[in-house]
């Protein structure tokens, strides 16, 4: 007979831990694995989704993912994420580039937040931790060439 105080009401949203603790992702019928690239996906959706996010990665990363995603074998969602996931828990590491203007501390606070509520309520994982490193500030027209291209030196 199972121990009750080691399993979490129906319905709760605290998973208990030990032996014994249950967790959405398992049942009597059997248990739920979530790979890494899954809940990478999850981060880099939410992370986006945070207004003053201008990108994720960092400039070689970026020049990275943009190569292979034009070879078809990049996916732009999970670049800059870096998870870690055990049969519970997701630890994360993002590297992002914010707008310039924005202030980084409530930035990050932000996607901290959208990020945990995500992975949680997508994946039923519960986020330990999520580090944020921003390597860059986006100022605007830097998507734009500062210079018209120069005139073909041939006909």
């Amino acid at each position: 007979m199972a121990n009750e105080e080691s399993q979490a009401p129906q319905g709760s949203s605290i998973a208990k831990r030990g032996p014994g603790a249950s967790s959405a992702l398992e049942s009597e019928r059997g248990a739920t694995t979530i790979a890494d690239p899954v809940v990478a996906k999850v981060v880099g959706i939410a992370a986006r989704e945070v207004p003053g996010v201008h990108a994720l990665g960092g400039g070689a990363s970026r020049a990275f993912g943009s190569v292979t995603q034009r070879v078809g074998i990049g996916d732009e969602h999970s670049q800059g994420v870096s998870v870690e996931v055990g049969e519970r828990e997701a630890a994360v590491d993002l590297t992002i580039v914010v707008e310039y203007g924005e202030s980084i501390p409530e930035v990050s606070q932000a996607i901290r937040d959208n990020v945990i509520k995500r992975i949680e309520g997508i994946t039923g994982l519960t986020a330990t931790e999520v580090n944020i490193a921003v390597n860059d500030l986006h100022f605007p027209g830097d998507d734009q060439p500062d210079t018209p291209p120069p005139a073909p030196r041939v006909e």
